[in-house]
């Protein structure tokens, strides 16, 4: 029987991360493994709330970061732990603390990956409370898609519909790049062969860099519509509430082109992006609208294209 280590990594969202355990633990039953929480160093109490209401929890353990490296650094921390006994499993399941799995949802994904051994990774279809979709399988960004996502533009779109990042989700399960780390099932197997959650990502881009390191190793990515679980979104990260896009996003943006493409590549990237602006700038001009481009969006964007690389600022 296939075993499972259900990593929930908490920043600073104690009452909401021990719901969302509940979830996996009714989700994980019948399911030989175990549940790791991950405190990223939250300094808030978070660690001594969640030990404590865990305790009593059967194969339910509360592991402390020592530090806050961010998203990957703090999954890292949970998947090295393996399980109670020490022992690897066969799978590493990423749930995020704002996510809440159906009953079924880990199983769903374990039996997938079990009938295809060709995939690394299976990730859920992920709703809201509403029960609305929320867009969670993609492709790899590139030039086209740069210039795509920025120009927000019919014409242009219908003309690269094919290197939209985000394209209409699949109503069946189906093959992706790459998939949302909200709730993803990942073989141990592959991450031993091609490394964990690269930590210099602080956030943003680390799941796109992962699953980009299991393709070029002949892996794949499947969405499974069988898998629901309905996610929040953004709590921890504050995402809804940005006023600015932070640093750290255009940092992790920019090593990702440069680690995975070249800094050629990534500075086209990035001006490919700036053209997109400026089609969007025109048409919203033309059209007496108001540009949803977050404040000083152009002007970090450069700053971070030209400046040193990976600064974690806020």
């Amino acid at each position: 029987m296939s075993t499972v280590n259900c990593i929930i990594l908490n920043w600073r969202t104690a009452e909401m991360t021990l719901r969302a355990a509940q979830f996996a633990r009714t989700a994980m039953e019948g399911i030989e493994g175990a549940i790791t929480i991950v405190d990223n160093d939250s300094q808030d109490g978070s660690f001594e709330t969640i030990s404590e209401a865990a305790q009593s929890w059967p194969r339910v353990r509360v592991l402390q970061a020592g530090r806050n490296g961010g998203y990957g650094a703090g999954n890292n921390v949970g998947i090295r732990a393996g399980l109670p006994d020490g022992s690897k499993p066969d799978f590493v399941y990423i749930l995020n603390s704002d996510a809440f799995p159906a009953p079924d949802a880990i199983r769903a994904l374990v039996n997938h990956l079990e009938a295809h051994p060709e995939t690394a990774f299976a990730g859920s279809y992920i709703h809201g409370e509403d029960g609305a979709p929320h867009s969670t399988a993609f492709r790899f960004p590139s030039i086209a898609s740069e210039f795509e996502g920025a120009a927000k533009t019919g014409p242009i779109s219908k003309l690269l519909k094919n290197a939209i990042v985000a394209p209409d989700l699949p109503t069946e399960t189906a093959r992706v790049e790459w998939l949302a780390g909200a709730s993803v099932l990942m073989r141990q197997s592959v991450l031993d062969q091609i490394g964990l959650f690269d930590e210099t990502f602080f956030l943003y881009f680390e799941e796109t860099d992962l699953f980009r390191r299991a393709a070029r190793a002949g892996w794949h990515a499947d969405f499974v519509v069988e898998s629901r679980v309905m996610h929040l979104g953004s709590v921890s990260t504050g995402m809804k509430e940005w006023q600015r896009v932070p640093s750290y996003w255009f940092a992790s943006r920019r090593y990702y082109f440069e680690k995975n493409h070249g800094r050629i590549y990534a500075c086209g990237a990035t001006l490919a992006h700036i053209a997109g602006l400026g089609v969007y700038g025109v048409r919203v001009l033309l059209q007496r609208k108001k540009p949803h481009t977050p404040p000083h969006f152009l002007r970090d964007l450069v700053r971070h294209s030209v400046g040193t690389r990976l600064s974690q600022e806020s």
